[in-house]
């Protein structure tokens, strides 16, 4: 049974930075393409990121590109989030899924994290 973990998630001012973190347990996590989303209050749950099981591809949205980084640890089965330049609209919960598909759209991530709360002070 696939088990993910995100931590890092608290309260930061605006122009702050994080880093969130997500453990995998239970697959085989080098063969997974490991993706980020965020839900914030009131709305639906959005994309944030997502990187291949090499590392060598990222794809981000585009109201955090250039902010925020995903990376990913294989030795450790850990996926990361950086997030710099915080913003008040990047107030939500964060999770983290997985996914079998090289290039997945959000169908195709299909073991989550039940989330880390980020909020962002103006």
């Amino acid at each position: 049974q696939v088990h993910l973990v995100e931590s890092g998630g608290e309260l930061v001012q605006a122009g702050g930075s994080l880093r969130l973190s997500c453990v995998a347990s239970g697959l085989t996590f080098s063969a997974h393409t490991l993706g980020w989303f965020r839900q914030a209050l009131g709305k639906e749950q959005e994309f944030v990121a997502h990187i291949s099981w090499s590392g060598a591809t990222t794809a981000y949205a585009d109201s955090v590109k250039g902010r925020f980084t995903i990376s990913r640890d294989n030795d450790k089965n850990t996926v990361y989030l950086q997030m710099n330049s915080l913003k008040p609209e990047d107030t939500a919960i964060y999770y983290c899924a997985t996914s079998i598909v090289m290039n997945p759209s959000f169908r195709h991530f299909t073991s989550w994290g039940q989330g880390t709360q980020v909020i962002v002070s103006s």
